[in-house]
């Protein structure tokens, strides 16, 4: 009980930092554009603090060491891929973007190729990969809610989506910069403090809690342990083990002692299982059940090789096409600051990882039954008190929860912002009201689809983003800023071709794991069939129609990639960002430095 009174101290010393430092940000808000960029005032040290305030989301602060707990050496990947791609961004994609003084994603791709139909479908990609990155952003929010207090899932991702929203409603992009600059350094406070204390406690030795491994690698339980499912899980027995099922075990019920052989098990939802001290730990379906596999990389052959490389190209090509992220780059003052920020970005990632990865390590020793349920997002929030049940444990622990919600907070307002954004631009006049009515709309319908769908590791549900605007948004940005041949038929049929396969394989995986789980795993990760396809249906499309290549290609193309002071760069002038006495009184407020009065509705 003292351990969740300091947690909801802490949240909510979170939550009311976040609404006020939204409350000031927003106070010179006024006008379309600094709702959208910010004014393109931001600078490139605080906006690298933003950015990654805003990227590192549930998967970084606790999908990573929940998949470190599972995978062991192979979920590595997923921190390299999350900051490598700010590499590939700055070297190749942030300078240009911002050159072309485009607002969003679809506004680009109409600055570049001339095309109203393809803006449209770049909105409704922008629309499914922010969706589908905040769902599991609110599923984690009530994860974490109900793991420190036990109060009911849905309330956390309420709570995040009702101080966004309102963070969001009061000033959009100029509001949350402050906000998600703060956080940043919020979370990495709450993730590095409790690893430093927590990692030198394990150097001086496991301690109380710790779990035996035996001489031939395998994890064992040190003590009675009860487990109980929240869904239907699949686990592996490697060694046969006796326990004590009550629940559905195989389709059938059971309730008594049972005897397991090698071999994969179907437990259902809310099936208590009851292991005994010195019981070999079962583990879900598709992890290493050995420690010696655990440590050892690519140990399922051609399929496991083909994922890793599939995941390589999702988290180092989807970086530069994620919307929320490419937003942020669009409120630098020129392309040199944009570089900047990209280059600070990958030092302030970098810092981030080393602390999840530390506390996954940390975690297979002391969490062991995170492995039985597959809930191995929990490990985060659960290690502290696990390693010191006592007032250290229960002080780390408040930290670590804060920082997850800080993390929650933070990832959704870029989210809503970016979705809310191109609705009220794409769909919507584009007026600050509705903005306004676009945030409200995407804030309603996220939390909708975070009650109704079921939860998933959160990294893998935020890799399938990632793989799906791979398959999109990074050939359209990299062809449109350095290939002088694309057209517009192009771009719209790599978009589509790449991101239908990439929602047909995930159709496929979720029908799957409802009836038999049938579906190749390599559906899971298809970005390294998906982005090479998308790259070819654009190349050898515009080839075809190369009559459609924009007239002005030269020009535009200049403007990407001239130097700043050579004055080639403008903000685009689209005209339902505003009328012409919005942008005066815009313009006035620049050259005075003062807030711009509010626009007429």
């Amino acid at each position: 009980m003292i351990q969740n009174a300091w947690s909801l101290v802490l949240v909510v010393v979170v939550a009311t930092l976040t609404f006020l430092l939204g409350y000031v940000g927003s106070r010179r808000a006024n006008t379309t554009p600094d709702f959208l960029v910010a004014r393109r005032a931001v600078p490139a040290t605080r906006n690298a603090a933003a950015i990654s305030g805003e990227y590192l989301s549930a998967a970084s602060f606790l999908g990573v060491a929940g998949l470190v707990l599972k995978d062991g050496i192979d979920a590595l990947w997923y921190p390299i891929g999350f900051t490598a791609g700010y590499l590939a961004m700055m070297l190749f994609v942030a300078a240009p973007l911002r050159r072309s003084g485009a607002y969003t994603l679809p506004d680009f791709a109409e600055v570049r190729l001339g095309s109203l139909r393809l803006r449209k479908f770049c909105t409704f990609f922008v629309i499914c990969i922010g969706v589908l990155y905040l769902v599991p952003q609110l599923q984690s929010a009530g994860l974490t809610l109900n793991t420190i207090t036990g109060l009911p899932a849905w309330l956390g991702g309420a709570l995040v989506t009702a101080i966004v929203v309102v963070n969001v409603l009061g000033g959009g992009m100029r509001a949350i910069t402050l906000v998600q600059a703060f956080q940043y350094w919020g979370k990495l406070f709450a993730i590095a403090a409790p690893a430093f204390v927590l990692f030198t406690l394990f150097l001086g030795g496991p301690g109380n809690g710790a779990q035996p491994v035996d001489e031939d690698g395998v994890l064992r339980f040190h003590e009675d342990v009860a487990v109980t499912t929240v869904d239907p899980v699949r686990v592996r027995v490697d060694q046969a083990v006796e326990l004590s099922a009550t629940g559905e075990v195989d389709g059938a019920r059971a309730d008594g002692e049972v005897y397991w052989t090698p071999g994969l098990y179907a437990i259902g939802a809310e099936t208590e299982l009851r292991f005994t001290a010195g019981s070999p730990v079962p583990v879900v379906e598709g992890s290493p059940g050995e420690n010696v596999d655990w440590l050892r990389p690519q140990t399922t052959g051609l399929t496991g090789l083909f994922e890793t490389y599939s995941l390589i190209f999702a988290t180092f090509l989807g970086t530069m096409g994620l919307p929320h992220v490419l937003v942020r780059f669009y409120t630098n003052p020129d392309g040199r600051a944009a570089r900047r920020t990209a280059l600070h970005v990958l030092y302030l990632l970098g810092l981030f990882y080393l602390f999840p990865t530390v506390l996954g390590v940390i975690s297979r020793q002391y969490l062991p039954q995170l492995l039985v349920t597959g809930k191995t997002d929990a490990a985060v929030l659960l290690l502290p008190t696990t390693m010191q049940p006592n007032v250290l444990g229960q002080v780390l622990g408040a930290i670590v929860a804060a920082g997850a919600f800080a993390a929650f907070l933070s990832t959704s307002s870029g989210l809503v912002v970016s979705v809310a954004g191109v609705v009220s631009t794409d769909i919507l006049p584009g007026k600050v009201r509705d903005f306004r009515w676009a945030t409200v709309l995407t804030g309603a319908v996220a939390i909708g689809l975070a009650v109704l769908l079921p939860r998933s590791d959160v990294s893998l549900t935020v890799a399938m983003s990632f793989a799906l605007a791979a398959s999109t948004f990074c050939p359209l940005l990299l062809l449109g800023i350095w290939w002088r041949g694309l057209t517009w038929v192009g771009a719209l049929a790599g978009m589509v071709v790449g991101g239908g396969l990439v929602i047909g394989s995930q159709v496929v995986t979720v029908v799957s794991s409802y009836t038999g789980h049938w579906a190749p795993s390599v559906l899971s990760q298809p970005a390294l069939v998906t982005v090479p396809v998308a790259f070819l249906a654009m190349v050898m499309i515009s080839k075809l129609t190369a009559r459609r290549r924009p007239e002005d290609v030269n020009q535009i193309l200049l403007r990407f990639h001239a130097p700043d002071p050579l004055g080639f760069m403008r903000d685009r002038d689209v005209q339902r960002f505003g009328t012409a006495e919005e942008k005066a009184r815009l313009e006035e407020g620049k050259h005075r430095d003062g807030p711009a009065p509010s626009p007429r509705h």
